[in-house]
């Protein structure tokens, strides 16, 4: 059986507008065309539906950052060619197209020692290594030496891509990676408690 974006948004509860980021960031398989119209396998959409939450209180810090970004989206800055994320890019690419400079708490960020990079809800990226921090004259902040820890190119299976040369670190991304994570933020930066044993 196959759905609308429209119908796949109300089996999932979310808009249709949220789906369709899911399609156009490439992280959905089994997509077809019936004219202008793109269609989800019935299974593609329950495999979504049942992703698990993000095990926040298996994560040693008391409250995480969020990265939540949209499709990739292509740019004219120097140093990047991408802003956003998504499934095809290779992993260099990915990792500049996330790494940005941010109106955050630059101290939280790097306390929670790992930056889930979420998009419609889903954590499709990880980031690590954000220890050092540099602020700009407009009050932003970048994390130069961030780590691409790991990435998922199919959210159905899901379909997991681990990067980090640290074993932690891919340990930490394939724990996160495929997972729900609802944050709520009017920038880019969310942060969300863990319900940590270490609280």
């Amino acid at each position: 059986m196959l759905l609308t974006t429209g119908q796949a948004a109300d089996e999932l509860g979310c808009a249709v507008t949220t789906f369709r980021r899911l399609v156009h960031a490439g992280l959905l398989p089994g997509l077809t065309r019936r004219g202008v119209r793109v269609v989800v396998p019935l299974e593609v959409v329950q495999a979504l539906r049942a992703r698990q939450p993000t095990p926040l209180d298996r994560l040693d810090a008391n409250e995480i950052a969020v990265l939540r970004v949209d499709t990739a989206q292509p740019t004219n800055e120097p140093d990047r060619s991408w802003i956003g994320f998504a499934a095809t890019l290779a992993p260099n690419d990915l990792l500049k197209a996330l790494r940005g400079w941010w109106r955050c708490d630059a101290a939280s960020v790097a306390a929670g020692e790992v930056l889930p990079v979420t998009l419609s809800g889903y954590v499709v990226a990880v980031l690590t290594g954000l220890e050092r921090r540099e602020k700009n004259s407009k009050g932003r902040h970048a994390f130069p030496d961030a780590v691409l820890a790991g990435y998922v190119t199919d959210l159905a299976r899901p379909t997991k891509h681990l990067t980090a040369p640290a074993a932690r670190d891919r340990a930490i991304a394939n724990l996160l990676l495929g997972t729900r994570l609802t944050s709520h933020s009017g920038g880019a930066v969310a942060y969300v408690r863990t319900g940590s044993a270490a609280n």
